[in-house]
């Protein structure tokens, strides 16, 4: 085949590699291609000596690794596995959390991640290629994605906000703010001081969602300082964000193992340890634990956003991803186990000191109605407080002091990290430094999480052939600009409110659909028999029985299981938020406003309805031009030390082409009509990928790639206009 010539394009750093050329011994140079279903732009074809490839590449095995941790280890490792622990069960609950890690949730890692490296494509190209009724699959992700980066960096500015608050001595939020007449401030002093400083000094809460007052100038100037800096680091893909995930991902462990190291040495540690791990076995009969394991196991490993395909893209076709998703899951499930014991040691330590002010303040009443002795010791008080009834004690004003019950208190998510822990640091030595120190491990934490929730939301617009065109710098500003003015919801005094709307709607149905999509489409659209070729083929290891029960059956059926009880629980229990009453410094539960449930219900829709959509457009064929999402892509070859024997050998025999089921990113050998028999043609019914394919009679220009359609002596041309 004669040398041929691409016109050389202004690179934008996300564009597909150009073709690999190798030397012959005439001078010139062949050119290795791998057709799969047509591409909507022109390519011409020129030769590039010495040409960088254009998709962007890990720098080494480590910054992968690093990348996977920093996105799949996120602030639900800190926040919500302890309290999961904590009310399925103690210890027990590690059971069913270890069983659905290994049927649900490594399974759909190696899915996601293997089909990444195998396509080399982003999500919305990896569904395209293997089915254009898929598309809408990749589109569905790239929604709920969106909204879920909308919010989570919400979180990343309010951590910022009490990382710069860390540097005052002593902390704001460790005593109560006083009136002019010198007393505590009642709202204060019906809650307590952090309580305070999250709902009042923080948000400044609005009451209920139908009044959310104002913007919040300082959550605003933190929400734009958060979409900068979130900006400045993907705004060049992984070769900016690559660098960064060596801070975001080692940092949290180094102040873990501080945490830890100070947590086990406090007075209480044990009680807290000894409060969490304690297995109740009997919690493992009701079925709702069993789904908050498999529901964390999902979320904790950040499935169906089209990062970990993304990331797989980025990977040489030869990484073997099974040895990578067992050491990410392994590393993530001691991650979380690890950061309980850090949790529960220091809420042991705070539960010890509220009881001892529980007792101090009894005995001060005890004594002033003459009922114990001053110098009394902590048996003689026990003592004496065991024989006064509930009616009783309320009639001296006596309060229970029990360190269980200070214990079951432990909060979640945002009331865990800003009320909970923060009155906890409060207590330690030196509390500016261990809330400089825990507040920059959230902030790390979330950026390494939002960082891969933009990438692969950005990989996937990259796949549209529009945006692939502009530079990838002007997208990432415009999305993140786009970002930063819809959040100004969440910099109201209903902004926390929307955010758990956002958490509990916008999160949840959507990604497990998706989830259970991306399932099917490789297992039974793809074929399992061919996925497991291609791992085969990428890592030289074949997935076993377990691989495969998991994947056709067990896997699906849980997140059936996950999809069908999230519907009837949000069906069942009227849905709630909880809003902050000023009067009552307290909590209490409100429904959602009728136009906010639109609004939840709209987000899920946005995040489900884009799949059935493509599928029917692109069966009946609605689609008659379209220009915006390509069905596959132009791959190159790339001839390194571990493909270069392997593309030799395809060139070499012609007679493995028949059995070769390596695909076009290993080299594979590309059907063309020609491989195809009359017969065969006339009997299959002509489908919207056969009429891309058929052969045009058009003339040679500079649209039109030649291919080779056999390398069997006397073989023909056809020309397919692409």
């Amino acid at each position: 085949m004669a040398a041929t010539k691409i016109i050389d394009a202004p690179r934008n750093g996300h564009e597909m590699a150009p073709l690999n050329t190798r030397a012959r011994g005439d001078g010139t140079h062949g050119v290795t291609i791998v057709l799969t279903a047509p591409q909507r732009n022109s390519v011409q074809s020129v030769d590039i000596p010495g040409g960088e490839p254009e998709r962007a590449a890990w720098s080494g095995k480590m910054q992968f690794f690093l990348s996977i941790i920093g996105y799949s280890v996120g602030l639900g490792n800190i926040w919500r596995f302890p309290y999961l622990c904590q009310q399925n069960g103690g210890g027990a609950f590690l059971i069913p959390f270890m069983i659905m890690l290994i049927l649900e949730g490594i399974p759909l890692f190696l899915i996601e991640l293997g089909i990444g490296q195998r396509m080399r494509l982003g999500a919305l190209g990896v569904w395209n290629t293997i089915h254009p009724w898929l598309g809408g699959i990749g589109i569905s992700s790239c929604i709920v994605t969106l909204f879920v980066a909308l919010y989570y960096n919400v979180i990343i500015t309010w951590v910022f906000f009490y990382l710069f608050n860390s540097f005052r001595y002593p902390l704001p939020w460790s005593s109560c703010p006083t009136n002019g007449t010198g007393f505590e401030l009642e709202e204060c002093a019906k809650s307590s001081e952090t309580t305070y400083f999250w709902y009042r000094t923080t948000l400044d809460a609005a009451p209920s969602m139908d009044e959310p007052g104002g913007l919040k100038w300082w959550i605003v100037l933190c929400l734009l300082l958060s979409w900068t800096i979130v900006f400045f680091i993907v705004m060049k893909g992984i070769q900016s964000s690559g660098k960064v995930v060596y801070f975001t991902s080692l940092f949290p462990y180094i102040v873990l193992t501080i945490f830890f190291i100070r947590g086990i040495t406090l007075r209480g540690a044990g009680a807290g340890l000894m409060h969490m791990y304690t297995p109740k076995v009997e919690k493992l009969l009701e079925p709702t634990v069993w789904l908050d394991a498999a529901t964390q196991v999902f979320y904790s490993f950040g499935l169906a956003f089209g990062s970990l395909i993304a990331f797989g893209s980025y990977n040489t076709p030869k990484n073997n991803c099974v040895r990578d998703v067992l050491l990410v899951s392994v590393c993530n499930a001691v991650t979380a186990i690890y950061a309980s014991v850090v949790i529960f040691a220091i809420l042991g330590f705070k539960a010890t000191v509220n009881v001892d002010r529980c007792v101090d303040s009894n005995t001060e009443i005890l004594v002033k109605h003459n009922l114990l002795d001053v110098n009394a010791t902590r048996l003689v008080y026990d003592q004496t407080i065991a024989k006064y009834n509930t009616t009783e004690m309320a009639k001296f004003h006596l309060s229970e002091c029990s360190l269980s019950h200070e214990l079951d208190n432990a909060a979640e998510g945002t009331g865990l990290a800003f009320i909970v822990f923060t009155q906890a640091i409060v207590e330690l030595p030196g509390a500016p430094f261990w809330a400089v120190l825990f507040f920059t491990m959230l902030l790390s934490l979330g950026l390494g999480s939002q960082i891969g929730i933009l990438e692969g939301m950005l990989c996937t617009l990259f796949d549209i052939d529009i945006i692939k065109r502009v530079k990838k710098q002007h997208v990432t500003g415009v999305v993140c600009l786009f970002c930063f003015i819809v959040g100004f919801i969440f910099c109201t005094g209903a902004g926390e409110y929307w955010l758990k709307m956002f958490d509990s709607f916008a999160g949840t149905i959507g990604l497990v659909v998706v989830a259970l999509m991306e399932m099917i489409a490789v297992i039974f659209i793809y074929g399992h028999e061919r996925f497991t070729e291609d791992i085969y083929q990428m890592t030289g290891y074949r997935p076993g029985l377990y691989w495969q029960l998991t994947w056709r059956y067990i896997g699906p059926v849980i997140m059936v299981c996950i999809l069908a009880s999230s519907v009837i629980f949000m069906v069942i229990r009227n849905p709630t938020y909880g809003a902050w009453n000023a009067d009552l410094g307290m909590i209490e539960q409100k429904d959602y406003p009728n136009w906010v449930m639109i609004i939840a219900i709209s987000m899920i829709l946005a995040g489900v309805l884009p799949m059935p959509i493509v599928f029917l457009m692109r069966s009946f064929q609605c689609l008659k031009v379209d220009l915006d999402i390509h069905q596959g892509s132009i791959r190159r070859n790339e001839t390194t030390a571990s493909t270069k024997e392997m593309i030799d050998n395809d060139d070499d025999d012609d007679e493995d082409d028949e059995n070769d089921f390596s695909g076009p990113a290993l080299g594979g050998h590309v059907k063309t009509q020609s491989d195809f028999s009359d017969d065969e043609e006339e009997d299959k019914p002509m489908t919207m990928r056969m009429m891309m394919m058929r052969p045009t009679t058009t003339t040679k220009t500079s649209n039109v790639l030649n291919v080779p359609t056999s390398r069997k002596p006397n073989f023909k041309k056809d020309a397919y206009d692409v």
